[in-house]
C-alpha cells in the first residue's frame, strides 16, 4: 500500500483531493502500469447537457471501477464553454475514487465540491415564458367578464401574463377592458 500524501484543497473546512492529483498518482504508480482510463460522453440533442461514464481497466481490460458525471451547460460561467470537459474530468475523478485513490476524506473531488457549491449559490435560471394558448386567452376574457372591477382584473392579467398574449389577443383584451 502506498504512503503517498495527496495535495488537498480546503473547502468550507474540509480537505478534498483534486482530480489531477488522483490522475498523477494513477499514472505514476507501478501497480497501475498498463491500466487504462476510458470515457464515453453522451451529449443531449440540444447540446445543453452531457453525461460521461469513465471506466478504469486493468491490463487485461477487466473493469475495475466506473464513475459517472452530469453537467449542464448553463449551470456556470465555466460550463458555458467547457461543460463537456468538466463532465469528463468529474467522471474520471469519481472512477479513480471508486478504486480508492485519494479518498482519505471524501469520494468527491475538490473540483466536484467547488462546482456543487457554485451551483447552489447561483440564482435559479429564469423561467421561459410560454406562448399563450387560445384557452389561456379565453380564461382571461372570462376573468374580465366576471370581474367587479375590470381595471383591477386587467392589472392582474397584465402583471402575470401580458407577455404570453400575441398582439391581436392583447389588443382585444385592452378593447374589452375599455368597453
Amino acid at each position: 500500500m502506498s504512503t503517498h500524501k495527496f495535495k488537498t484543497t480546503n473547502i468550507r473546512g474540509k480537505q478534498y483531493v483534486e482530480v489531477n492529483e488522483r490522475i498523477k498518482f494513477f499514472r505514476n504508480e507501478e501497480q497501475y502500469k498498463n491500466w487504462t482510463i476510458s470515457t464515453d460522453i453522451t451529449v443531449t440533442d440540444d447540446r445543453e447537457e452531457c453525461i460521461c461514464k469513465c471506466v478504469i481497466g486493468d491490463p487485461e481490460q477487466r473493469v475495475i471501477a466506473t464513475g459517472h458525471a452530469h453537467e449542464v451547460k448553463a449551470s456556470s460561467n465555466i460550463n458555458k464553454t467547457s461543460f463537456i470537459e468538466n463532465c469528463e474530468t468529474s467522471a474520471v475523478g469519481r472512477a479513480l475514487a471508486m478504486m480508492g485513490i485519494g479518498i482519505e476524506t471524501s469520494i468527491a473531488s475538490a473540483n466536484e465540491v467547488k462546482d456543487a457549491i457554485a451551483k447552489q449559490d447561483a440564482p435559479a435560471p429564469a423561467k421561459k415564458e410560454q406562448p399563450t394558448t387560445e384557452q389561456d386567452y379565453q380564461k382571461a376574457v372570462t376573468y374580465l367578464k366576471e370581474a367587479v372591477d375590470r381595471a383591477e382584473a386587467w392589472s392582474k392579467i397584465e402583471k402575470q401574463c401580458k407577455a404570453k398574449f400575441n398582439d391581436e389577443q392583447y389588443n382585444k383584451l385592452v378593447e374589452y377592458v375599455k368597453a
